[in-house]
């Protein structure tokens, strides 16, 4: 059964302005946001969803002029740490630390579970292929599965050698990096198979992983941050790999003298822009920053965003919107979740900003 975000109707909604600040998404989760997605191009609305370490899923629809309408919840009995979209969008896939993997379907209102593993499922992704459909779940258990979800068991299991932290799925291939910065490659078109391992150009520990495309909008590489401050872009074939292949510092403050020491902060999530492929990440330092891969320049940074974190963004499939979440990452431990800290989901226009600067 859906229950309402616990306010009126007459909440009052947000317009959204070009010019102005980042607006709010009404009814933000009660604890840290760990997932935002909005709805796929195959329907006309504009959905956001967003799981969180309250233990639940939340939908809301964003309007033509910029309003924010709370639309449905559900809850897992643990933090739902990943979530997605089916194709169609008619379906909503969510995985937590309740070791289970949940449908659910927006029509029926329906929310059942699909999937289960050993240990917390870190990453949830939607996979259709012309031949066959199915949802890829990561676990900490050190497999990744794939499910039809009209059985109870999986089509297909990997075993990784280590607990699986990131992944991300783009047509025909998937890529998912584990605890010990393992990448792994796999091609999805006749069932998953595994295609290639790559060695990360990264030295500690992946945080997110994003699939980039080349001009005609195949997949052909990928972009890695970690708990380092650095994003690293690989591609998967280049015949220049020490020339292509590049790391890049972001999420790090300015050093200051007279010793030029800086603070350094984990890359928490990467989104490629689906019309111009240029990236965001948000970090630890409260910040977004949008930049330029092929130029390899940055195109903006925000200031600080309610001194706390930025847990994870998205783009629309449109290229239209931005979102991400203001919340705790959990990176100090207990002892650094300040409760009056508010969580918060921000959204703004992006199209004109995420454009390439016109070469000089």
């Amino acid at each position: 059964m859906t229950t309402p975000f616990g306010l009126s109707s007459t909440t009052t909604t947000n317009t959204l302005v070009l010019g102005q600040k980042d607006l709010e998404i009404i009814q933000p989760p009660d604890d840290a946001i760990s997932c935002l997605k909005f709805s796929p191009l195959s329907i006309p609305q504009t959905y956001l969803i967003a799981s969180s370490w309250a233990n639940d899923i939340r939908c809301w629809e964003i309007q033509s002029n910029g309003q924010s309408v709370a639309k449905a919840i559900q809850k897992h009995d643990a933090p739902i740490l990943s979530c997605c979209w089916s194709e169609d969008g008619s379906k909503v896939f969510t995985a937590g630390c309740d070791k289970t993997a949940k449908m659910w379907d927006l029509q029926a209102n329906t929310f059942v579970q699909i999937a289960a593993h050993d240990q917390p499922i870190r990453t949830i992704h939607y996979i259709q292929r012309p031949s066959y459909s199915c949802v890829m779940t990561g676990s900490w258990d050190r497999t990744v599965k794939f499910w039809d979800t009209r059985q109870a068991t999986p089509l297909k299991q990997l075993a990784l050698s280590e607990r699986i932290y990131a992944a991300d799925v783009f047509g025909p291939m998937a890529v998912i990096t584990t605890a010990d910065r393992n990448i792994q490659v796999y091609s999805l078109d006749q069932g998953p198979t595994e295609y290639k391992k790559i060695e990360s150009l990264l030295k500690y520990q992946h945080r997110c992983v994003s699939i980039f495309t080349d001009k005609s909008k195949n997949p052909n590489g990928f972009a890695v941050g970690s708990i380092e401050g650095r994003v690293a872009i690989m591609y998967v074939e280049t015949a220049n790999p020490s020339v292509d292949n590049f790391t890049f510092k972001c999420h790090r403050s300015t050093p200051q003298p007279p010793t030029n020491t800086q603070d350094i902060f984990a890359v928490n999530d990467i989104a490629f822009h689906p019309i111009h492929g240029t990236l965001a990440t948000v970090g630890s330092d409260g910040r977004y920053s949008f930049w330029d891969k092929d130029d390899r320049t940055k195109l903006k940074t925000s200031d600080v965003i309610n001194d706390q974190s930025i847990t994870c963004c998205t783009f629309d499939s449109r290229g239209q919107l931005f979102a991400y979440a203001s919340s705790y990452d959990w990176h100090k431990g207990h002892e650094g979740n300040v409760q009056t800290k508010k969580n918060a989901i921000y959204f703004r226009q992006c199209f004109e900003e995420m454009k390439p600067k016109p070469k000089k």
